[in-house]
Parts: structure tokens; C-alpha cells; sequence
């Protein structure tokens, strides 16, 4: 398979650089004056890591630039989230300072930015996932739309039992700053669910994005 086809033109090594840059810099504002510093910064760490780590990731295993805009655009608004600890982005009241009842049209006033973060990580992930299993994994089309659907699912519940861990290690306060489960005790099923029907819609438009691959 030529490099980059059909997938678009592959990130250079340029603008591996200015991601590294910019996730850099976006992790440090998100953790300054952050709302609970040392949850906050269990987020931006890892992903100062990964920033680090993708100028290699670029040059070891070539992606094009729209999975890597993908991915760099979910953990935008993961570092974004951070900065508050998710579930408390305070979007209810941007909105109503601009005369939107968020609560009255949703009918509850649980903070539902955290779903929000599952559902687009869902959203953005499956076509960089598609991308990666054919050209790296040799997967043909069909089968690694499936796979790429199962990795959602199975990085969500990785992710929820992580939380999980975290919780027994925490304090009560800290662990629920960081989960964000505001006392619902199906917050982790209804998480993993909003990722899976991210990754769902995104499909047809991968489909169609790669459709010059062979199933």
C-alpha cells in the first residue's frame, strides 16, 4: 500500500512537532489553577507522556494527518475537562449567562460534561483505529471496523476500572472529584454506553472517508 493512500497525506515530521508543542502547553494550562490540582495533574501526566512520545509514534508507526488531528482533538477537550475534573465544568453556567437553561432542557442538574468527554472520545477514536489495524495490522476494512468498535468498549472499561482502583486509593472527597459519579451508581455503564454510540456514529463517516479500501 503506498503511504498516506487512501488515508490522506501522512503527518511530516513537522507537524508532529507542533503537536508535541501544542499538547505540551495545553497540558500546563489546564493544570494551572486547576480546581483539584492533584487530580488534574493524574490526568495531564499521562498525557505530557504521550505528547512526548509522538514525534517517535509519527516516525515509527506513519498515521495521516486527519487520525492524528483525531486524536490530538480528543485530548484537547480531555485537558480541557481536566482543568476542572470533568463533572465540574461549569458549561451550566456559561449557558445561562448567555440565557440557555441547560438543566431545564435536560431535565437534571447533574453536570453531564464527563458524558460529554466519553461520547466524543467514542466519536474521534474509531477512525484512527480503522487507519492503524489496516495499515499496521493488515486488517481489511469490515473487520477492523468491528475491532475498532471493541476497542472502545474494551479502553472504556479499562478506563472505568481504573477509576475504580483510583477510588479505593483515594479519599471519599478525592475520589469522587475525580469519578464524577454524583451519586449514580450506573455512571460507569452509562460512560462506557455514550463511548459506544460516539464510535456507532462515527462509523458511517469512516466508512465513507475510507471507502477506496478494499473490505
Amino acid at each position: 500500500m503506498t503511504a498516506g493512500r487512501p488515508f490522506g497525506r501522512d503527518l511530516t515530521p513537522t507537524g508532529a512537532w507542533t503537536i508535541f508543542a501544542v499538547l505540551v502547553a495545553a497540558s500546563l494550562i489546564s493544570g494551572i489553577g486547576a480546581s483539584f490540582p492533584r487530580n488534574t495533574w493524574l490526568q495531564v501526566g499521562p498525557t505530557i507522556l504521550f505528547a512526548a512520545a509522538v514525534p517517535w509514534l509519527a516516525r515509527r508507526i506513519p498515521l495521516s494527518e486527519t487520525a492524528w488531528a483525531m486524536i490530538s482533538g480528543f485530548l484537547l477537550v480531555h485537558l480541557f475537562a481536566a482543568h476542572w475534573t470533568y463533572s465540574n465544568v461549569p458549561y451550566q453556567e456559561w449557558l445561562a449567562a448567555v440565557g440557555i437553561d441547560s438543566v431545564g432542557m435536560l431535565g437534571s442538574d447533574r453536570n453531564m460534561f464527563d458524558r460529554i468527554v466519553h461520547f466524543i472520545f467514542g466519536l474521534l477514536v474509531v477512525r484512527p483505529m480503522i487507519e492503524m489495524e489496516v495499515r499496521w495490522a493488515g486488517l481489511a476494512m469490515r473487520p477492523a471496523r468491528r475491532v475498532a468498535i471493541l476497542f472502545v468498549l474494551a479502553s472504556s472499561a479499562l478506563y472505568e476500572i481504573f477509576e475504580w482502583t483510583l477510588a479505593i486509593l483515594m479519599s471519599p472527597e478525592a475520589a469522587e472529584a475525580y469519578n464524577g459519579q454524583q451519586g449514580d451508581g450506573f455512571d460507569a455503564q452509562k460512560d462506557m454506553l455514550l463511548a459506544f454510540l460516539g464510535a456507532l456514529i462515527a462509523l458511517p463517516w469512516a466508512n465513507r472517508q475510507l471507502k477506496t479500501v478494499s473490505d
